[in-house]
């Protein structure tokens, strides 16, 4: 008889490791290995088509002009229809769109609209896609170690950042934009592949008794009663402006002139990507009690950047900018996702989510298009020392809402306030 001590030992995944889970993390990786490479390939598409810094940040606001204009749009679908059916057609077009922008790069030079209309296709489906895989997300995850499931999904896809930013500017200098580009419509196309395969009927989808403006009325309801949510919402509306202003427009120009091109900014990147997952394998065992304070106070350095890049710092000092920043902005990331997992309802994840989203792009196309006339006018130096003196003005405002300063961890159920109703309504909180 075979003792159980003898017995081979199976490795299996954790409980909250489920099916769509697993699922979400695979494609959330594949998209951010291609996506982040072609961060830096629309930049460098641009240059070498003869484009200034204007036109660089001319196509970035491009892409996230309609990723404002339609997120709301896009959250209301998603708590609507099945998320898994919205995630995979933004797919499809993001893939369709990639690969135009890829063809035109590889065949000849692109004309600098095709470039800005291209964007924006990839930017519209990236308005639908994102709300409903938030609120997916959020939805799968269940039970005590949700804190834990985000901090290893954001593992994942911060890890596929770090490779795709490091591969893609070498890939960029080695083979060019073109090819960079290519690889991440075939990106696009393999995650929506997996994402087709998630199952949604466990996931409950209350009725809709009312239309289209009644779910956006309703989410913005749950997100304007709770100040902690929209003032932190508002303060990314101007450092997303900013640090998207220095990474998509004065990085690469200052890459061009003063590091070496875009292998060491591609570098650069890499080593935020890194950051990042130092920062969530943190996460995996760091528990903060009051999430949103810990979060808040680890945005401060997301000024680092810009300024290393003002000065101009040499390459190693800017790579170990940008990984501090990366682990400081993870503490954040699985912060903000756990507060959101506990407080907001499942029916709303996804319209709360858009919201968020809407509030925290708002200000990327004015920045990034802001980027050269500013330039211009004041000089790269003084344009970055802006951005980074925004920051840490608008983060400490967001410390002197009490809400964000005491919003704990729970760890059991709790009786939630409906700010919509006025109500209390008992419900069992995530938990991280």
């Amino acid at each position: 008889m075979t003792r159980a001590a003898d017995t081979p030992r199976r490795l299996r995944a954790p409980a909250w490791a489920g099916r769509n889970y697993t699922l979400l993390t695979a494609s959330a990786f594949v998209t951010s290995l291609g996506s982040n490479g072609a961060l830096i390939a629309a930049a460098f598409a641009v240059l070498e088509a003869g484009g200034d810094g204007g036109d660089v940040g001319l196509v970035a606001a491009a892409r996230t002009l309609p990723l404002v204009l339609f997120l709301l749009i896009g959250g209301a679908v998603a708590d609507r229809f099945p998320r898994h059916r919205v995630m995979v057609a933004a797919n499809a077009l993001n893939f369709l769109s990639q690969g135009a922008f890829a063809a035109l790069v590889l065949l000849g030079e692109p004309l600098l609209w095709q470039m800005m209309l291209l964007t924006a296709l990839g930017g519209t489906g990236q308005a639908f896609f994102s709300p409903a895989a938030e609120g997916m997300l959020l939805s799968t995850v269940r039970g005590e170690q949700a804190g834990r499931a985000f901090a290893v999904f954001r593992m994942a896809m911060q890890g596929a950042g770090l490779g795709g930013a490091a591969l893609g500017g070498a890939m960029v200098a080695v083979v060019g934009p073109g090819w960079v580009l290519a690889a991440d419509a075939v990106a696009f196309a393999v995650a929506g592949s997996l994402r087709a395969f998630l199952r949604v009927e466990d996931i409950p989808r209350p009725g809709r008794n009312g239309g289209l403006l009644t779910d956006l009325r309703e989410g913005w309801q749950e997100f304007i009663g709770r100040p902690w949510l929209w003032t932190i919402v508002l303060q990314f509306s101007v450092v997303n402006a900013m640090v998207a202003a220095a990474d998509a427009v004065y990085g690469p120009l200052v890459a061009r002139d003063h590091l070496g091109g875009a292998g060491p900014w591609g570098l650069a990147l890499g080593f935020f990507g890194a950051g990042t997952v130092v920062g969530a394998l943190l996460m995996t065992r760091w528990k903060p009690r009051r999430l949103l304070l810990a979060g808040t106070l680890c945005l401060f350095p997301l000024a680092l950047p810009s300024a290393a890049l003002a000065v101009p710092v040499p390459i190693a000092f800017l790579c170990a900018t940008m990984f501090v920043t990366g682990v400081t902005l993870e503490v954040f990331g699985v912060s903000w996702m756990t507060a959101l997992h506990q407080e907001i309802p499942e029916d709303k994840l996804s319209r709360v989510s858009a919201y968020d989203w809407f509030g925290s792009v708002a200000m990327v196309p004015v920045g990034t298009a802001l980027a050269g006339p500013a330039e211009s006018a004041f000089g790269r130096e003084t344009a970055l020392w802006g951005c980074a003196a925004l920051v840490v003005l608008v983060t400490a405002a967001v410390l002197c809402v009490p809400d964000v300063r005491n919003l704990t961890r729970r760890t059991k159920p709790i009786t939630r306030h409906d700010p919509a109703t006025s109500r209390p309504e008992t419900a069992l909180e995530g938990l991280g």
